[in-house]
Protein backbone atom coordinates (compact mmCIF):
# COMPACT_ATOMS: atom_id res chain seq x y z
CA UNK A 1 0.00 0.00 0.00
CA UNK A 2 2.87 2.24 0.74
CA UNK A 3 4.55 1.91 -2.50
CA UNK A 4 1.01 2.08 -4.64
CA UNK A 5 0.63 5.58 -2.26
CA UNK A 6 4.27 6.50 -3.39
CA UNK A 7 3.69 5.72 -7.26
CA UNK A 8 0.31 7.70 -7.03
CA UNK A 9 1.42 10.52 -5.47
CA UNK A 10 4.80 10.60 -8.19
CA UNK A 11 2.28 10.06 -10.58
CA UNK A 12 0.34 13.25 -9.88
CA UNK A 13 3.32 15.35 -9.53
CA UNK A 14 4.49 14.84 -12.70
CA UNK A 15 1.53 15.05 -14.44
CA UNK A 16 1.06 18.64 -12.95
CA UNK A 17 4.74 19.43 -13.47
CA UNK A 18 4.38 18.47 -17.04
CA UNK A 19 1.27 20.41 -17.50
CA UNK A 20 3.20 23.48 -16.73
CA UNK A 21 5.72 23.11 -18.78
CA UNK A 22 2.94 22.34 -21.62
CA UNK A 23 0.94 25.79 -20.49
CA UNK A 24 2.34 28.51 -22.87
CA UNK A 25 3.57 31.87 -21.33
CA UNK A 26 1.28 34.29 -22.42
CA UNK A 27 3.46 37.09 -23.79
CA UNK A 28 3.14 41.12 -23.20
CA UNK A 29 3.20 43.76 -25.60
CA UNK A 30 6.52 45.16 -24.20
CA UNK A 31 7.33 41.39 -24.55
CA UNK A 32 6.36 41.26 -28.06
CA UNK A 33 8.18 44.37 -29.13
CA UNK A 34 11.71 43.63 -27.13
CA UNK A 35 11.79 40.35 -29.44
CA UNK A 36 10.92 42.01 -32.25
CA UNK A 37 13.50 44.49 -31.81
CA UNK A 38 16.46 41.92 -31.29
CA UNK A 39 15.41 39.66 -33.77
CA UNK A 40 14.28 41.97 -36.83
CA UNK A 41 16.32 42.15 -39.92
CA UNK A 42 16.24 45.55 -40.37
CA UNK A 43 16.90 46.20 -36.84
CA UNK A 44 20.29 44.36 -37.56
CA UNK A 45 21.53 46.02 -41.01
CA UNK A 46 21.12 49.32 -39.03
CA UNK A 47 23.49 47.86 -36.85
CA UNK A 48 25.91 46.69 -39.25
CA UNK A 49 25.71 50.04 -40.94
CA UNK A 50 26.78 51.98 -37.58
CA UNK A 51 29.49 49.30 -37.56
CA UNK A 52 30.29 50.87 -40.92
CA UNK A 53 30.31 54.27 -39.61
CA UNK A 54 32.34 53.39 -36.50
CA UNK A 55 35.46 52.20 -38.76
CA UNK A 56 35.11 55.35 -41.54
CA UNK A 57 35.33 57.53 -37.92
CA UNK A 58 38.23 55.16 -36.87
CA UNK A 59 39.86 55.82 -40.94
CA UNK A 60 39.38 59.40 -40.71
CA UNK A 61 41.49 59.69 -37.52
CA UNK A 62 44.15 57.78 -39.00
CA UNK A 63 44.50 60.12 -41.68
CA UNK A 64 46.10 62.39 -38.82
CA UNK A 65 49.21 59.49 -38.27
CA UNK A 66 52.03 59.31 -40.35
CA UNK A 67 51.94 56.97 -42.87
CA UNK A 68 54.84 53.84 -42.76
CA UNK A 69 55.99 51.77 -45.17
CA UNK A 70 59.26 49.13 -45.82
CA UNK A 71 60.41 47.36 -48.88
CA UNK A 72 62.85 44.81 -49.12
CA UNK A 73 63.88 43.61 -53.24
CA UNK A 74 66.03 41.48 -54.35
CA UNK A 75 67.47 40.74 -58.64
CA UNK A 76 69.27 38.81 -60.59
CA UNK A 77 70.85 40.85 -63.63
CA UNK A 78 72.50 38.58 -66.27
CA UNK A 79 73.83 39.50 -70.01
CA UNK A 80 74.24 43.33 -70.46
CA UNK A 81 73.34 45.85 -67.34
CA UNK A 82 74.79 48.81 -65.46
CA UNK A 83 77.33 48.21 -62.74
CA UNK A 84 76.06 50.11 -59.84
CA UNK A 85 79.51 50.76 -58.16
CA UNK A 86 81.37 51.85 -61.45
CA UNK A 87 77.71 53.46 -63.77
CA UNK A 88 79.03 51.84 -66.41
CA UNK A 89 78.01 49.10 -68.36
CA UNK A 90 79.15 45.53 -67.74
CA UNK A 91 78.31 42.24 -69.31
CA UNK A 92 78.93 40.24 -65.76
CA UNK A 93 76.15 38.49 -63.84
CA UNK A 94 75.18 40.25 -60.57
CA UNK A 95 72.90 39.79 -57.63
CA UNK A 96 71.49 43.21 -56.13
CA UNK A 97 69.20 43.34 -52.66
CA UNK A 98 68.03 46.09 -50.64
CA UNK A 99 66.32 47.41 -47.91
CA UNK A 100 64.03 50.42 -47.19
CA UNK A 101 62.15 52.23 -44.82
CA UNK A 102 60.19 55.90 -45.56
CA UNK A 103 57.50 57.34 -43.59
CA UNK A 104 55.16 60.16 -44.94
CA UNK A 105 53.50 63.06 -42.69
CA UNK A 106 51.06 65.24 -44.21
CA UNK A 107 51.36 68.85 -42.59
CA UNK A 108 48.60 71.33 -43.96
CA UNK A 109 46.17 70.15 -46.13
CA UNK A 110 43.34 73.03 -46.08
CA UNK A 111 41.91 71.33 -42.95
CA UNK A 112 40.34 68.46 -45.01
CA UNK A 113 40.98 65.98 -42.66
CA UNK A 114 39.76 67.98 -40.09
CA UNK A 115 36.77 68.40 -41.52
CA UNK A 116 36.41 64.58 -42.97
CA UNK A 117 36.67 63.56 -39.35
CA UNK A 118 33.94 65.54 -38.50
CA UNK A 119 31.74 64.74 -41.10
CA UNK A 120 32.86 61.07 -39.87
CA UNK A 121 31.72 61.66 -36.41
CA UNK A 122 28.35 63.38 -37.73
CA UNK A 123 27.72 59.84 -39.22
CA UNK A 124 28.22 58.24 -36.63
CA UNK A 125 25.55 60.11 -34.54
CA UNK A 126 23.12 59.70 -37.80
CA UNK A 127 23.73 55.94 -37.60
CA UNK A 128 22.82 55.21 -33.65
CA UNK A 129 19.64 58.17 -34.32
CA UNK A 130 18.68 55.57 -37.18
CA UNK A 131 19.11 52.42 -35.06
CA UNK A 132 17.01 54.02 -32.60
CA UNK A 133 14.54 54.90 -35.09
CA UNK A 134 14.50 51.62 -37.02
CA UNK A 135 13.90 50.44 -33.20
CA UNK A 136 11.17 52.50 -32.57
CA UNK A 137 9.24 51.92 -35.64
CA UNK A 138 9.62 48.09 -35.33
CA UNK A 139 8.08 48.40 -31.91
CA UNK A 140 5.54 50.65 -32.99
CA UNK A 141 4.60 48.31 -36.03
CA UNK A 142 4.41 45.02 -33.58
CA UNK A 143 2.42 47.14 -31.04
CA UNK A 144 -0.32 47.67 -33.36
CA UNK A 145 -0.20 44.65 -34.48
CA UNK A 146 -0.66 43.47 -30.60
CA UNK A 147 -3.26 45.68 -30.35
CA UNK A 148 -5.56 44.49 -33.50
CA UNK A 149 -5.02 40.53 -31.77
CA UNK A 150 -5.86 41.63 -28.88
CA UNK A 151 -9.32 43.98 -30.14
CA UNK A 152 -9.96 40.20 -32.27
CA UNK A 153 -9.40 38.18 -29.28
CA UNK A 154 -12.27 40.07 -27.55
CA UNK A 155 -14.31 39.96 -30.34
CA UNK A 156 -14.26 36.27 -30.80
CA UNK A 157 -15.16 36.13 -26.99
CA UNK A 158 -17.80 38.09 -27.97
CA UNK A 159 -19.46 36.01 -30.66
CA UNK A 160 -18.75 32.52 -28.71
CA UNK A 161 -20.81 34.27 -25.56
CA UNK A 162 -23.39 35.50 -28.24
CA UNK A 163 -23.39 31.99 -29.94
CA UNK A 164 -23.99 30.40 -26.82
CA UNK A 165 -26.74 32.47 -25.86
CA UNK A 166 -28.71 32.42 -28.87
CA UNK A 167 -28.52 28.53 -28.95
CA UNK A 168 -30.11 28.81 -25.47
CA UNK A 169 -32.63 31.31 -26.56
CA UNK A 170 -33.55 28.96 -29.47
CA UNK A 171 -34.00 25.83 -27.61
CA UNK A 172 -36.01 27.83 -25.03
CA UNK A 173 -38.49 29.61 -28.31
CA UNK A 174 -38.95 25.53 -28.84
CA UNK A 175 -39.97 25.01 -25.59
CA UNK A 176 -42.27 28.21 -25.84
CA UNK A 177 -43.32 26.64 -29.31
CA UNK A 178 -44.50 23.37 -27.96
CA UNK A 179 -46.53 25.25 -25.10
CA UNK A 180 -48.27 27.45 -27.52
CA UNK A 181 -46.50 30.68 -26.65
CA UNK A 182 -44.59 31.27 -29.51
CA UNK A 183 -45.32 30.52 -33.06
CA UNK A 184 -43.49 28.60 -35.62
CA UNK A 185 -41.86 32.10 -37.46
CA UNK A 186 -40.34 32.97 -33.99
CA UNK A 187 -38.69 29.26 -33.86
CA UNK A 188 -37.57 30.26 -37.30
CA UNK A 189 -36.07 33.71 -36.41
CA UNK A 190 -34.11 32.03 -33.73
CA UNK A 191 -33.12 29.45 -35.91
CA UNK A 192 -31.70 31.93 -38.56
CA UNK A 193 -29.90 34.82 -35.66
CA UNK A 194 -27.96 31.41 -34.04
CA UNK A 195 -26.73 30.85 -37.49
CA UNK A 196 -25.74 34.19 -38.15
CA UNK A 197 -24.12 33.80 -34.71
CA UNK A 198 -22.25 30.75 -36.19
CA UNK A 199 -21.21 32.43 -39.18
CA UNK A 200 -19.88 35.24 -37.34
CA UNK A 201 -17.59 32.89 -34.46
CA UNK A 202 -15.75 31.73 -37.68
CA UNK A 203 -15.40 35.08 -39.14
CA UNK A 204 -13.79 36.37 -36.31
CA UNK A 205 -11.60 33.54 -35.68
CA UNK A 206 -10.28 33.93 -39.10
CA UNK A 207 -9.74 37.86 -38.55
CA UNK A 208 -7.95 36.82 -35.10
CA UNK A 209 -5.84 34.19 -36.91
CA UNK A 210 -4.84 36.88 -39.59
CA UNK A 211 -3.77 39.30 -37.09
CA UNK A 212 -1.97 37.18 -34.91
CA UNK A 213 0.44 36.19 -38.38
CA UNK A 214 0.83 39.63 -38.84
CA UNK A 215 1.85 39.84 -35.19
CA UNK A 216 4.13 37.25 -35.92
CA UNK A 217 5.50 38.59 -39.02
CA UNK A 218 5.86 41.85 -37.52
CA UNK A 219 7.69 39.76 -34.78
CA UNK A 220 10.05 38.02 -36.78
CA UNK A 221 8.72 34.79 -34.25
CA UNK A 222 11.30 31.86 -34.53
CA UNK A 223 10.35 30.16 -31.27
CA UNK A 224 8.26 26.79 -31.46
CA UNK A 225 4.95 26.57 -30.37
CA UNK A 226 1.88 28.56 -30.27
CA UNK A 227 2.02 32.72 -29.60
CA UNK A 228 -0.29 33.36 -26.79
CA UNK A 229 -1.05 37.24 -25.43
CA UNK A 230 -1.30 38.45 -22.54
CA UNK A 231 -4.44 40.68 -22.16
CA UNK A 232 -3.59 44.91 -21.07
CA UNK A 233 -4.57 45.12 -17.60
CA UNK A 234 -7.94 46.31 -16.87
CA UNK A 235 -7.22 49.47 -14.94
CA UNK A 236 -5.18 50.53 -17.82
CA UNK A 237 -7.89 50.06 -20.26
CA UNK A 238 -10.16 51.90 -18.07
CA UNK A 239 -7.51 54.86 -17.21
CA UNK A 240 -8.17 58.09 -18.45
CA UNK A 241 -6.76 60.69 -20.46
CA UNK A 242 -5.39 63.33 -18.40
CA UNK A 243 -5.67 66.89 -20.07
CA UNK A 244 -2.57 67.24 -22.18
CA UNK A 245 0.08 69.53 -21.06
CA UNK A 246 3.27 70.89 -22.80
CA UNK A 247 6.11 68.56 -24.24
CA UNK A 248 8.56 68.49 -22.17
CA UNK A 249 11.27 68.35 -25.26
CA UNK A 250 10.96 69.52 -28.45
CA UNK A 251 11.37 67.67 -31.97
CA UNK A 252 14.45 68.00 -31.87
CA UNK A 253 15.35 65.62 -29.55
CA UNK A 254 13.20 63.02 -30.90
CA UNK A 255 16.01 60.17 -33.05
CA UNK A 256 14.01 60.89 -36.77
CA UNK A 257 14.93 65.00 -36.02
CA UNK A 258 18.42 63.69 -34.84
CA UNK A 259 19.13 62.03 -37.99
CA UNK A 260 17.91 63.97 -40.13
CA UNK A 261 19.93 66.68 -38.27
CA UNK A 262 23.40 64.72 -37.94
CA UNK A 263 22.87 64.01 -41.73
CA UNK A 264 23.21 67.52 -42.31
CA UNK A 265 25.71 68.04 -40.26
CA UNK A 266 27.65 65.61 -42.38
CA UNK A 267 26.95 67.46 -45.42
CA UNK A 268 28.41 70.43 -44.32
CA UNK A 269 31.66 69.36 -43.56
CA UNK A 270 32.06 67.66 -46.51
CA UNK A 271 31.21 70.70 -48.19
CA UNK A 272 34.35 72.02 -46.40
CA UNK A 273 36.44 69.15 -46.99
CA UNK A 274 35.16 69.73 -50.82
CA UNK A 275 36.80 73.50 -50.92
CA UNK A 276 39.94 72.28 -48.90
CA UNK A 277 41.59 70.89 -52.08
CA UNK A 278 42.04 74.42 -52.79
CA UNK A 279 44.69 75.17 -50.98
CA UNK A 280 48.07 73.61 -51.24
CA UNK A 281 49.39 70.68 -49.22
CA UNK A 282 52.66 70.49 -47.21
CA UNK A 283 54.17 67.30 -45.85
CA UNK A 284 57.23 65.94 -44.55
CA UNK A 285 58.81 62.51 -45.56
CA UNK A 286 62.11 60.90 -44.26
CA UNK A 287 63.22 57.40 -44.31
CA UNK A 288 66.46 54.86 -44.03
CA UNK A 289 67.82 52.44 -47.23
CA UNK A 290 70.79 50.21 -47.68
CA UNK A 291 71.68 47.91 -50.53
CA UNK A 292 73.75 44.84 -51.46
CA UNK A 293 75.91 44.37 -54.39
CA UNK A 294 77.45 41.25 -55.36
CA UNK A 295 79.50 40.20 -59.14
CA UNK A 296 78.97 36.19 -58.90
CA UNK A 297 82.46 34.65 -59.11
CA UNK A 298 84.13 37.78 -57.56
CA UNK A 299 84.86 38.43 -53.98
CA UNK A 300 83.25 41.12 -52.56
CA UNK A 301 82.81 42.99 -49.08
CA UNK A 302 80.39 40.56 -46.43
CA UNK A 303 76.49 40.84 -46.72
CA UNK A 304 76.74 42.74 -43.01
CA UNK A 305 79.27 44.86 -44.14
CA UNK A 306 77.47 46.34 -47.14
CA UNK A 307 74.79 46.76 -45.33
CA UNK A 308 76.08 49.42 -42.78
CA UNK A 309 78.08 50.34 -45.10
CA UNK A 310 75.64 51.42 -47.89
CA UNK A 311 72.99 52.51 -45.67
CA UNK A 312 71.73 56.39 -45.64
CA UNK A 313 68.81 58.42 -44.51
CA UNK A 314 66.89 61.12 -46.03
CA UNK A 315 64.55 63.43 -45.12
CA UNK A 316 62.22 66.17 -47.28
CA UNK A 317 59.20 68.51 -47.52
CA UNK A 318 57.20 68.68 -50.68
CA UNK A 319 54.48 71.07 -51.39
CA UNK A 320 51.60 70.76 -53.76
CA UNK A 321 49.65 73.68 -56.06
CA UNK A 322 46.63 72.53 -56.98
CA UNK A 323 46.47 74.93 -60.39
CA UNK A 324 44.20 73.30 -62.46
CA UNK A 325 42.41 69.90 -61.95
CA UNK A 326 40.23 69.81 -65.41
CA UNK A 327 37.64 71.22 -63.20
CA UNK A 328 37.07 68.51 -60.56
CA UNK A 329 37.91 70.62 -57.57
CA UNK A 330 34.78 73.32 -58.92
CA UNK A 331 32.23 70.55 -59.70
CA UNK A 332 33.06 69.04 -56.29
CA UNK A 333 32.22 71.69 -54.23
CA UNK A 334 29.24 72.50 -56.12
CA UNK A 335 28.04 68.92 -55.81
CA UNK A 336 28.75 69.00 -51.96
CA UNK A 337 27.28 72.38 -51.69
CA UNK A 338 24.03 71.01 -53.59
CA UNK A 339 24.04 67.92 -51.32
CA UNK A 340 24.32 70.19 -47.77
CA UNK A 341 21.38 72.23 -48.93
CA UNK A 342 19.43 68.54 -49.71
CA UNK A 343 19.98 67.91 -46.05
CA UNK A 344 19.14 70.78 -44.65
CA UNK A 345 15.93 70.89 -46.71
CA UNK A 346 15.19 67.27 -45.30
CA UNK A 347 15.83 68.40 -42.26
CA UNK A 348 13.45 71.70 -41.84
CA UNK A 349 10.81 69.09 -43.77
CA UNK A 350 11.55 66.46 -41.10
CA UNK A 351 11.26 68.65 -37.96
CA UNK A 352 7.62 69.83 -39.77
CA UNK A 353 5.99 66.38 -40.39
CA UNK A 354 7.39 65.36 -36.91
CA UNK A 355 5.67 68.45 -35.34
CA UNK A 356 2.72 67.46 -37.24
CA UNK A 357 2.36 63.71 -36.33
CA UNK A 358 2.49 64.40 -32.47
CA UNK A 359 0.09 67.03 -32.31
CA UNK A 360 -2.20 64.29 -34.46
CA UNK A 361 -0.88 61.64 -31.60
CA UNK A 362 -2.36 63.68 -28.80
CA UNK A 363 -5.45 64.71 -30.41
CA UNK A 364 -5.87 60.69 -31.11
CA UNK A 365 -5.42 60.11 -27.98
CA UNK A 366 -7.33 62.46 -26.51
CA UNK A 367 -10.48 61.88 -29.08
CA UNK A 368 -10.39 58.18 -28.45
CA UNK A 369 -10.45 58.81 -24.28
CA UNK A 370 -13.76 61.07 -24.80
CA UNK A 371 -14.71 57.82 -27.22
CA UNK A 372 -14.46 55.43 -24.56
CA UNK A 373 -16.39 57.36 -21.93
CA UNK A 374 -19.10 57.79 -24.32
CA UNK A 375 -19.09 54.20 -26.08
CA UNK A 376 -19.27 52.74 -21.67
CA UNK A 377 -22.34 54.63 -21.28
CA UNK A 378 -23.79 53.27 -24.71
CA UNK A 379 -23.01 49.58 -23.91
CA UNK A 380 -24.39 50.64 -20.75
CA UNK A 381 -27.57 51.39 -22.17
CA UNK A 382 -27.77 48.87 -24.97
CA UNK A 383 -27.45 46.23 -22.09
CA UNK A 384 -30.18 47.76 -20.40
CA UNK A 385 -32.45 47.48 -23.30
CA UNK A 386 -31.50 43.81 -23.98
CA UNK A 387 -32.56 42.44 -20.83
CA UNK A 388 -35.73 44.46 -20.83
CA UNK A 389 -36.19 43.35 -24.85
CA UNK A 390 -35.69 40.22 -23.71
CA UNK A 391 -37.81 39.67 -21.04
CA UNK A 392 -40.53 41.28 -23.11
CA UNK A 393 -39.88 38.58 -25.92
CA UNK A 394 -40.30 35.61 -23.04
CA UNK A 395 -43.61 37.29 -22.06
CA UNK A 396 -44.55 37.78 -25.95
CA UNK A 397 -44.24 41.18 -25.80
CA UNK A 398 -41.46 41.51 -28.56
CA UNK A 399 -40.73 39.66 -31.21
CA UNK A 400 -37.57 37.83 -32.45
CA UNK A 401 -36.28 40.68 -34.55
CA UNK A 402 -36.54 43.01 -31.60
CA UNK A 403 -34.44 41.01 -29.58
CA UNK A 404 -32.35 39.96 -32.52
CA UNK A 405 -31.80 43.80 -33.23
CA UNK A 406 -31.24 45.13 -29.67
CA UNK A 407 -29.09 41.85 -29.03
CA UNK A 408 -26.73 43.51 -32.37
CA UNK A 409 -26.80 46.59 -31.12
CA UNK A 410 -24.94 45.22 -27.86
CA UNK A 411 -22.38 42.71 -29.03
CA UNK A 412 -21.51 46.08 -31.74
CA UNK A 413 -21.16 48.39 -28.40
CA UNK A 414 -18.87 46.13 -26.76
CA UNK A 415 -16.80 45.55 -29.94
CA UNK A 416 -16.87 49.65 -30.35
CA UNK A 417 -15.65 50.10 -26.61
CA UNK A 418 -12.82 47.64 -26.55
CA UNK A 419 -11.69 49.22 -29.78
CA UNK A 420 -11.94 52.51 -28.01
CA UNK A 421 -9.99 51.53 -24.79
CA UNK A 422 -7.57 49.94 -27.20
CA UNK A 423 -6.75 52.75 -29.44
CA UNK A 424 -6.53 55.01 -26.11
CA UNK A 425 -3.55 52.48 -24.81
CA UNK A 426 -2.19 52.64 -28.25
CA UNK A 427 -1.77 56.64 -28.53
CA UNK A 428 -1.45 57.46 -25.10
CA UNK A 429 2.17 55.21 -25.69
CA UNK A 430 2.36 56.83 -28.83
CA UNK A 431 2.22 60.39 -27.05
CA UNK A 432 4.73 59.02 -24.88
CA UNK A 433 7.14 58.41 -27.25
CA UNK A 434 6.69 62.05 -28.57
CA UNK A 435 7.65 62.96 -24.80
CA UNK A 436 11.20 62.01 -24.76
CA UNK A 437 10.14 58.26 -23.11
CA UNK A 438 11.10 54.79 -24.39
CA UNK A 439 8.23 53.19 -26.37
CA UNK A 440 9.56 49.66 -24.62
CA UNK A 441 10.26 49.40 -20.93
CA UNK A 442 13.49 49.35 -20.11
CA UNK A 443 13.00 46.39 -17.81
CA UNK A 444 11.26 44.18 -21.13
CA UNK A 445 14.44 45.16 -23.54
CA UNK A 446 15.82 41.57 -24.42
Amino acid sequence: MKQILIITTALTFAGTEMQAQEAPHPWSADECMAYAVSHNRDVRKSELTLSNYKANRTAATGTFLPSVTAETAAQYNFGRSINPETNTYTDVTTFYHGYSVSANLPIFDGLGRIHRLKAAKADLLMGKSALQQRQNQVALAVLQAFVDALYYEGTLAMAREKQKENNLLLRQARVLEEVGQKSHADVAQMEATAAEADVDVVKQQNLLDAAMLQLKFAMNWQEEGELTLQGLPTEQLQAGMEKASDYAITVDALPEVKQAYFAMESARQQLKSAKADLWPEISLSGGWSTTFYKTLHRTAPSYGEQLRNNGGQWVGASLSLPLFRRLSTVTGIRRARNNYLIAAENYEQKREELEKLRSEARMDAEAYCKETVSMAKKQEADSLAYTITKKQWEEGMATAIDLSATSANLLSSKAHLLQAQLMTVLKKRLVDYYNGNDIIQPSNRK
